[in-house]
């Protein structure tokens, strides 16, 4: 893994970064509560709970492919929320549609198909996605994503205002829609 801060150059940062006073006590690894500590990454975050309406750092990359659930919500504002999903090879999220919720959709691991459209029946935007695609689901657009590779489809979305209770944990898609239908 490489640390170097983008805009300095590395001689700097490698000479000097022992030296920089905010540096001083600490070192550059820890153990983390996912196996190892980054540090990008909030100490205090034992495991994916949400962290929301408090000051919050995580590295998300790192937190988006360390999940292994359908759905878990790490940060639930007043005006957003953050949920890291896994989707299984040829797992689908189900066709849905947030009528007053804004969503964006972050891949960090894998390949996958997004559909959109304003009706149900006529997804007619059609996308091929992978990592580091952003996606962009505006209110009131019916939208599906499907797992089109042989590994784990990992990403992070991004709802506002937020679309799940606070500490959302959906373990399955299963899980989900069976939550989803008690709302």
């Amino acid at each position: 893994m490489n640390y170097v801060t983008y805009g300095y150059p590395y001689h700097y940062y490698h000479h000097h970064h022992h030296h920089h006073p905010y540096y001083t006590n600490v070192p550059m690894h820890y153990w983390n509560y996912w196996g190892y500590y980054h540090p990008h990454m909030g100490r205090e975050m034992r495991e994916f709970k949400d962290q929301g309406k408090q000051p919050f750092v995580v590295n998300i990359n790192e937190a988006s492919k360390q999940n292994n659930t359908f759905r878990t919500a790490i940060w639930t504002g007043n005006h957003l929320q953050v949920t890291l999903m896994s989707l299984q090879p040829g797992e689908d999220i189900g066709l849905e549609i947030h009528p007053d919720v804004d969503q964006f959709l972050r891949v960090e691991q894998g390949d996958g198909i997004v559909q959109m459209g304003k009706n149900k029946n006529q997804l007619d935007f059609v996308r091929q996605v992978a990592d580091d695609s952003a996606i962009f689901i505006p209110a009131g657009y019916w939208h599906n994503l499907t797992n089109t590779g042989n590994i784990p489809l990992k990403l992070y979305s991004i709802y506002a205002p937020p679309n799940h209770p606070f500490g959302t944990v959906h373990k399955t898609k299963a899980e989900a829609m069976e939550a989803e239908h008690e709302h």
